[in-house]
């Protein structure tokens, strides 16, 4: 069971912190006796109330620093390829199923193979809205495993990763 004060990742929604733990008294066809957690967003405006037996909706703690760092860092090595299909559903369904992991190295492969093709001049309506979704994802749990603020988190990746390639080139 989460505590007040924990960071999650919330299904879809990303990184939440549970700010209580209640009953909903007031709510139809709930049990009164059920306990749920309030979850607030950091990056939306908005309340969610789930169940703390919840089996439905996909939850975990948000990653540590050291393994953020070690994502970050895995970045270089990396080998995303563009995802092409002639099917819209086909390739809705195939960017679904990377989000659907909730593991911060499937976003990472996404969002490289999502820029891949955007370099190709092959990119979409589809492919800009999942890019944009699995990069607010993972930087969003990235900013708080870092403790860097959301919009610091490309520079952040970007100064990693040359730091890196410049070890490599002296190596």
């Amino acid at each position: 069971m989460y505590q007040i004060g924990d960071l999650i990742v919330y299904g879809t929604t990303g990184v939440c912190e549970v700010v209580e733990i209640t009953t909903l008294d007031n709510m139809r066809d709930v049990p009164k006796d059920k306990l749920h957690y309030k979850l607030k967003p950091l990056y939306e405006n908005c309340e969610i109330y789930t169940p703390v037996e919840n089996s439905k909706v996909f939850v975990r703690p948000v990653i540590s620093k050291e393994e953020a760092e070690a994502l970050v860092d895995e970045i270089p090595t990396c080998k995303a390829e563009p995802y092409f299909c002639t099917s819209m559903q086909q390739l809705k369904d195939h960017y679904k199923a990377c989000l659907d992991t909730h593991a911060c190295r499937d976003l990472v492969e996404l969002t490289m193979s999502l820029h891949a093709k955007k370099a190709a001049k092959k990119f979409n309506q589809v492919d800009d809205t999942y890019m944009k979704r699995a990069e607010s994802l993972l930087f969003g749990e990235l900013a708080v495993a870092l403790k860097i603020p959301f919009d610091q988190v490309t520079d952040y990746i970007q100064r990693r990763v040359a730091a890196y390639q410049g070890e490599q080139a002296g190596a």
